[in-house]
């Protein structure tokens, strides 16, 4: 692909990506440091948990045999030997005619069966009357109910969610491999662009498409490093070289066709980078370039606001969440109901649709944005709808998949 003439298509484009970029290295990181990462291997539990069969309520631990006939007119007298609790546990065992005191979480004692819950019964001194039933098992929680030994808990490329490090800690596991997450270089270039905070000339912008790209990189823990170049090929020459130096990707933004100051494609040739596209059927966003300067991935992004952040997400990300170890390196996924018909010009390139979605009753449904300004419309959007190629109408209440946003 290094002598690219024509457009690609996006499943070859994104392909091509994928399969460019291998996932940073790994390293061990304490429980409390790993929400978000992804783990680098896979995991299985260590310990059982709970660690012995436990009680889930307060009440008594009995022989279920010696109570099975009992109830409110034909009470069962048995004699109360000790007391269990979470941590505490009975050193005896559960006899003829005895039950154990136990809380909930405490060990179930050697000789019982059950638990009776201590609303069905009257305690003495020294005694207990038992007015209800309990079967084998009731009120116990198995050893080994939440997390089993050696299960697995969590596969290579899961991200460690809230949810999958609590659960990982209950395994017994404290430390956590996890890839490495790479430091991003975003160079926004254009004689016209300001970085954001300092005083705006007449006739200048901000580099919004930087806020956003970065916002994008730090959601995903990336590191980032942030520079304005104006459209002078030594000073934006030097600054790709040194980040190539300094990074482990670079997001180029504007700059990224072919007119006589685009100039990070010749450069980037100049420097003999490995070229994979420069040109992509999609809309909007088809400037989009790809290739590994130095072994480290490069992406070429358009500047205006609609194909920057469409060829980012659609391309650039996927890399990103690639390099980050993801197993699947892509934007989370649900199914929704299409509110109107989505119509395209040319279905010989897939277009990427901003909507927003809508909880009504039954379905999801996703509708595109209308709003006169580029920036207001995926500023407010919540989602993305491909129409891949060959495809020129999706008919309102065809029902699709999204790629979420929010």
């Amino acid at each position: 692909m290094a002598h690219q003439k024509t457009a690609i298509g996006f499943p070859e484009a994104i392909r091509a990506v994928l399969d460019a970029i291998t996932p940073m290295g790994t390293e061990k990181v304490p429980m409390g440091d790993c929400v978000d990462r992804v783990a680098a291997g896979d995991l299985s539990a260590v310990v059982n948990s709970p660690s012995v069969d436990a009680s889930l309520k307060d009440g008594y631990a009995v022989r279920s045999a010696e109570i099975r006939h009992a109830s409110p007119d034909t009470p069962v007298r048995l004699r109360v030997v000790g007391t269990a609790a979470a941590g505490v546990p009975f050193q005896g065992s559960v006899s003829e005619g005895t039950a154990v005191r136990i809380l909930t979480g405490g060990r179930i004692p050697d000789g019982a069966d059950a638990v009776v819950a201590e609303e069905f019964t009257t305690c003495g001194e020294s005694e207990v009357i038992v007015a209800n039933i309990a079967e084998p098992g009731r009120n116990i929680f198995l050893k080994g109910a939440d997390v089993a030994l050696g299960e697995r808990m969590c596969v290579r490329g899961d991200r460690l969610t809230p949810g999958v490090v609590g659960i990982l800690a209950a395994s017994g596991i404290g430390e956590v491999p996890v890839f490495k997450r790479p430091s991003v270089a975003i160079i926004a270039t254009g004689d016209e662009v300001v970085a954001v905070g300092r005083p705006l000339p007449e006739g200048k912008l901000y580099a919004s498409n930087m806020a956003t790209l970065n916002a994008w990189c730090r959601r995903y823990g990336m590191a980032t490093t942030l520079q304005t170049v104006s459209d002078e090929k030594e000073a934006l020459t030097r600054c790709i070289e040194a980040m190539a130096d300094s990074c482990d990707a670079i997001l180029t933004s504007g700059g990224a066709w072919t007119g006589d100051r685009d100039l990070v494609a010749k450069i980037l040739n100049e420097l003999g980078w490995k070229k994979y596209f420069h040109r992509i059927r999609i809309g909007p966003g088809k400037a989009v370039g790809f290739g590994l300067l130095r072994g480290k991935p490069v992406f070429i992004l358009p500047g205006g606001p609609p194909s920057n952040l469409t060829a980012f997400l659609e391309i650039a990300l996927p890399g990103l969440l690639k390099l980050c170890g993801h197993a699947a390196p892509h934007l989370p996924r649900i199914t929704v109901t299409l509110r109107e018909d989505i119509s395209v010009r040319d279905r010989d390139w897939t277009q990427f649709i901003f909507g927003g979605i809508h909880a009504e009753d039954g379905p999801l449904r996703f509708s595109p944005l209308h709003l006169k300004s580029r920036l207001q419309s995926m500023a407010r959007a919540e989602a993305i709808v491909c129409v891949p190629e060959g495809v020129k109408i999706f008919p309102k209440g065809t029902v699709v998949q999204a790629q979420l946003l929010s």
